[in-house]
């Protein structure tokens, strides 16, 4: 089955550009310079003054420097309910705790709050190592610094002047009857080990080509969608990238096992990740939903259990 959308120019409800922030930003970004930590053996009267001192929610629990535990405004409140103030935290704390790694894409750890409902995440190194905890407040706070800083930039003249020439300028500039600059990268199926890893790396070498930020974003965004589809719903596949006079292609291809109704896959929110990719904080049906806001043109042909072939084309007009 095929969907094309024929007419050119952007797309309807493109993506912001602060929905397009969380798949540049790692966790490591946003999470605050400094964090508070209990020890189990402390009481809950100390964690009392210590979350109102602090003016914090919650926090995480460690012993001989590893994780143990959260603890939350929640766990007191319950504790004085019960009569247990003086009661140490190691009795009332969580031991299953879901954890962040500091060099994850802030998008991985939004799909985690959305799924998981909790207001804060332990982030580690991958050592294993608690280096801070990430927010909903962190969060937004560091998306509006990365948009002032983005602000400052472009109303910066000596910014603007440091700027590389254009790939417009570039194609224009060269004499040939034909150039064109051509990527690829194999994706391995039914793991999320790499996930995201062709789209940084693709990112980065249209960067240094020198492709408008707006426009960088959009395709980064859209690879990125497209190599976890390959990784959580196929056996592997490639993703192809061509960079020519009048804009971009990516294309993303695998062998099987296809998409049984293309119109309902595209329907926001429907999914048919496995468990283990929900487990992981992915598979909110959102995927080929993002790739349609940031395309200029999609073209999406699959066929059980062949496979699909899915192409994506990025304007610099746009």
């Amino acid at each position: 089955m095929t969907l094309e959308r024929k007419e050119q120019g952007p797309p309807p409800d493109r993506m912001t550009k602060t929905q397009e922030m969380v798949y540049e930003l790692t966790v490591g970004e946003v999470m605050p310079p400094t964090m508070v930590t209990v020890a189990p053996g402390q009481t809950m009267a100390e964690l009392r003054v210590l979350l109102r001192d602090n003016r914090l929610s919650g926090t995480p629990v460690v012993e001989n420097g590893k994780l143990v535990g959260m603890i939350s405004i929640e766990d007191l409140i319950n504790a004085l309910t019960d009569n247990a103030i003086n009661a140490p935290i190691r009795e009332r704390m969580k031991t299953k705790v879901e954890c962040l790694y500091a060099d994850e894409l802030l998008v991985h750890c939004i799909a985690k709050f959305s799924k998981f409902g909790y207001r804060r995440y332990p982030v580690l190194n991958r050592n294993n190592e608690l280096v801070g905890i990430v927010t909903k407040g962190s969060i937004v706070e560091g998306l509006l610094k990365k948009l002032e800083v983005e602000y400052e930039q472009s109303e910066s003249k000596a910014a603007l002047t440091r700027q590389r020439p254009t790939m417009r300028k570039f194609f224009e500039d060269v004499t040939a009857d034909e150039i064109s600059f051509a990527f690829k990268y194999n994706i391995a199926g039914q793991t999320l080990k790499d996930a995201g890893k062709a789209a940084s790396e693709l990112k980065n070498a249209l960067k240094k080509l020198g492709v408008c930020p707006p426009l960088l974003r959009r395709i980064g965004v859209a690879t990125y969608e497209a190599e976890i589809n390959l990784a959580s719903y196929t056996k592997g596949g490639v993703i192809r990238a061509q960079v020519e006079k009048w804009g971009v292609t990516v294309e993303a291809i695998d062998t099987g096992p296809g998409i049984p109704d293309v119109e309902k896959a595209l329907q926001p929110g429907f999914s048919t990740a496995p468990d283990w990719v929900r487990e992981l904080g992915f598979g909110a049906g959102m995927g080929l939903v993002n790739m349609n806001k940031c395309a200029d043109e999609m073209n999406l042909r699959s066929s059980v259990p062949e496979g699909t072939h899915l192409t994506m084309q990025f304007y610099y007009t746009s």
